[in-house]
């Protein structure tokens, strides 16, 4: 449980920004590749063209043969991936006047996830003609065969990883199929649905129907499933987050970020990855989608706002889950990296039978940003098989570490998927040794200890005139930042004036500027910080000894990597430095 190592980015100079962009974003920007002004253009006509993307006309005729006297079905994920996609599905589809419409997610704890033979024999009570997936399917064989034994024709519209054999569907559109190529894979499963829409809007050319109404939910999940932001996924959150801004969003995605207390006005992506896709996967993760879902498709203010309640109650009952899930998680960590030999395992396996199914996958990450390896954790399932839930570490391929896995061992594991970083599986309980050694073994294959080290990417440091509300505000109203593109983290040297816990776990303090100079003169320009001026910094979760941690008591000379963010209080704003990382002078990071 080491700490992560502060590595700064190369320097790169910008030099195609202009002089209009402020000098730390233009750096910014230039160390995440971007080289001038045209690659800050995300207006709406960048986008990457709607017919490139294979599969999206065909699945725009399908959806039209349904169109007039057919029934069509969404089936979507149990995630805020899901959710979007299915309402953004619902909501074009009833717009362009489709004649039934429906939807039905499955409850992760029955069904399990995708269209499984046992979602397609519920799903046939409401005789679809047309079954549509969406952020799931490419991976469901044996549910496609059930529906096509039944008369119901299915498209499959998904971005995970497909297998070695596709499901017989009518249409599949998916970025990541072997003989794509669409030149933005990393586009989320709202993504994917957005650009079906689109298609299917171009066929039917239908007056006052315009596919870029949908960005809301299209940006809301993309951003929930911290897919990659390429540049055409920046284009698609920034539009929306335009929309969203100026009013123009659906009322649930409102109610939501009031009842977050997120100003409507000023969100940024974080807003919604880290206030609204909690609330939204906390329906999925402890009962049932469909809250979250009907909550994104009300038209009614009212309704909206009661569903967004009935939201953030069950997200307050996953968080206070997670947090005792997470110190027996801790406590199982510690003694699991140790393998029979007596040697470092890089991969963990963690079991408790009373963990919960739907918040393993937090758990798991959790402790995967804790001990810097691939971790999956394991609770019982309803009829005794064990379902796991992974998160990996950059150079290791989870769900390809699985599917190696169970090639050399056949039968180790009942079924798996997923993405690089994230997957899932059920396997047997008697099967678990033997898998744990197996896991252990293959990720062993994949990295080596040396690789397995947690690095905070920081920006570098900041002057005294650089650090500042001003920058913040600056830093603040660019981006969109997520994965891939990271928001700035900087990093310097300061001394705690004085310091307290707050709201039981969140480090709070005031800080005085160790070194400012660096970089710069030392002197502070406009609105920057003096030496003389506190600043004002908070480490949320901070795992510690508290103010009594010689580390962090007053006097102390402390080491951050930190985001330089705004505090918004009484319709106040003040800089302050959100800690990603507090260690003391001399110690590794």
């Amino acid at each position: 449980m080491t700490p992560s190592e502060i590595r700064r980015r190369p320097p790169v100079q910008p030099l195609g920004f202009g002089t209009d962009i402020h000098p730390v974003l233009g750096r910014v920007y230039a160390a995440r590749g971007l080289k001038g002004s045209e690659d800050l253009d995300l207006s709406l006509d960048r986008l990457l063209p709607v017919g490139s993307l294979a599969g999206v006309d065909a699945a725009a005729e399908l959806l039209c043969a349904h169109r007039a006297a057919g029934r069509v079905l969404i089936i979507g994920d149990f995630d805020a991936d899901g959710a979007t996609s299915t309402a953004l599905m619902v909501r074009a589809l009833r717009a362009l006047n489709f004649s039934h419409v429906d939807f039905l997610v499955p409850n992760r704890f029955k069904f399990g996830y995708g269209l499984t033979p046992e979602i397609v024999a519920s799903a046939a009570g409401r005789r679809p003609s047309l079954i549509v997936t969406v952020d799931n399917g490419v991976s469901s064989v044996a549910g496609v065969e059930a529906a096509r034994s039944l008369g119901i024709q299915v498209l499959v519209t998904d971005h995970h990883l497909p297998g070695a054999v596709l499901p017989r569907a009518q249409v599949i559109v998916n970025p990541n199929l072997a003989d794509a190529r669409f030149a933005s894979p990393a586009l989320a499963g709202v993504g994917v649905a957005f650009y079906v829409i689109a298609a299917l809007a171009k066929a039917l050319a239908q007056d006052g129907f315009r596919a870029a109404e949908l960005l809301d939910l299209v940006a809301l999940g993309t951003v929930a499933d911290v897919v990659p932001l390429d540049r055409n996924n920046r284009i698609l959150v920034a539009q929306g987050l335009r929309r969203i801004r100026a009013g123009r969003c659906v009322p649930g995605i409102r109610a939501l970020l009031e009842s977050a207390g997120r100003n409507q006005e000023r969100i940024t992506a974080a807003d919604l990855g880290f206030a609204v896709a909690p609330r939204l996967n906390a329906a999925g993760r402890l009962t049932d989608m469909s809250v979250g879902i009907a909550c994104l498709l009300a038209e009614d203010a009212i309704e909206a706002t009661r569903l967004a309640g009935m939201l953030a109650k069950l997200n307050e009952e996953r968080r206070e889950i997670e947090q005792r899930m997470q110190l027996e998680a801790l406590d199982i960590a510690a003694h699991a990296r140790v393998d029979d030999l007596g040697g470092e395992s890089l991969g963990l396996c963690l079991y408790d039978d009373s963990w919960h199914q739907g918040v393993v996958g937090l758990v798991a990450g959790r402790i995967k940003d804790r001990v810097h390896r691939p971790v999956i954790a394991f609770t019982r399932a309803e009829d005794g098989s064990l379902r796991g839930s992974g998160r990996s570490v950059a150079g290791v391929n989870i769900r390809d570490a699985l599917d190696s896995i169970a090639t050399r061992h056949p039968g180790l594991i009942d079924k798996f998927g997923g993405h690089a970083m994230a997957a899932g599986m059920t396997l047997p309980e008697e099967n678990l040794a033997v898998f744990k050694a197996a896991f252990a073994a293959e990720v062993a294959l994949r990295t080596d200890p040396e690789s397995l080290v947690g690095v905070i990417h920081s920006d570098g440091a900041l002057t005294s005139a650089e650090l500042c509300l001003d920058t913040a505000r600056v830093l603040r109203g660019a981006g969109p930042w997520g994965q891939g593109f990271p928001e700035p983290i900087f990093d310097g040297e300061f001394h705690i004036a004085d310091s307290r816990i707050v709201g039981g776990r969140h480090l709070k303090m005031r800080l005085k500027a160790a070194d400012l100079s660096s970089g710069g003169n030392g002197n502070a320009g406009p609105g920057g910080a003096r030496g003389a001026e506190l600043i004002e910094a908070i480490a949320f979760g901070y795992i510690g000894g508290g103010t009594e941690d010689p580390q962090v008591r007053s006097g102390a000379r402390i080491r951050l990597a930190y985001r330089l963010e705004i505090n918004e209080f009484r319709d106040n704003e003040s800089m302050q430095l959100n800690c990603q990382q507090v260690c003391a002078i001399g110690a590794m990071c």
